[in-house]
């Protein structure tokens, strides 16, 4: 894989513009396991009864059973070499952006300043009924958090049945439509509206190159350089043979 590793360096070192987007294989290394794997979230807590913004208007309280075991895991990761990686890249000006489907935000903790959290965070909570919003960490710890006005608190982050925000759906189509390099790093891309990102950078002509464990439908349809492997580990040699070629 070393001689694709090359190639996907030197790609990116003369691209005028590359974007990354990355999804739940990112976060993996850091213990956050993806929803959908063997021992996720959903696993436990069936989405269709806990996931959906139905179910939270219904029965807030219910929904916030998971919603903690959700925010225990996620106060407890650190940012990993995959998302180290990233930040390096931005910070030697070889990533414009990077679009996460994560609510984690890891990417923001590893120091990178252009992220675009296509589904929303968990740092800020909001009340449906006033509009009221809070940052997590000004909250008292009551459980589950509530508002001034007494309803329940939602994390700002996107239920099944809620729309992604316009600002950054557009933005991350505009991104993908602009860029000559697409870097998806840990997500197979498979839930609309994320999965038209490769496809909108694929009809610009942008050159795809994945990073995950096993290929996906990206691999045989979409991705040219194909790099295997755990994103720390894959990003951080990718990294070095960027440096190298830029000596």
């Amino acid at each position: 894989m070393q001689a694709e590793v090359r190639k996907a360096a030197g790609m990116i070192c003369q691209a005028r513009k590359t974007v990354a987007l990355t999804g739940a294989g990112i976060s993996v290394e850091s213990g956050i396991p993806d929803f959908r794997s063997a021992g996720g979230l959903w696993e436990r807590f069936d989405p269709m009864e806990y996931g959906t913004i139905d179910a939270f208007r219904v029965n807030p309280e219910k929904v916030w059973r998971m919603l903690r075991e959700m925010s225990a895991v996620i106060s407890r990761a650190r940012p990993n070499a995959g998302h180290d990686g990233l930040t390096r890249l931005q910070r030697m000006g070889l990533l414009h952006t990077i679009i996460t489907q994560n609510i984690d935000s890891l990417h923001q903790e590893a120091g990178a300043v252009r992220v675009i959290e296509y589904h929303g965070n968990s740092r800020t909570l909001s009340c449906l009924w006033c509009g009221q919003q809070y940052r997590a960490d000004e909250l008292d710890g009551e459980q589950p958090p509530k508002c001034a006005c007494g309803r329940i608190l939602k994390p700002d982050v996107i239920f099944f049945g809620e729309t992604i925000p316009e600002e950054p759906l557009r933005e991350s189509y505009k991104l993908a439509s602009s860029c000559q390099i697409l870097l998806v790093v840990g997500t197979s891309a498979e839930v609309i509206p994320a999965s038209t990102i490769p496809y909108a950078a694929k009809m610009a002509k942008a050159k795809i190159i994945e990073i995950n464990v096993k290929p996906t439908w990206l691999t045989a349809s979409l991705t040219d350089i194909f790099l295997e492997g755990e994103a720390g580990k894959v990003v951080t040699g990718l990294v070095h043979e960027v440096k190298r070629l830029m000596r």
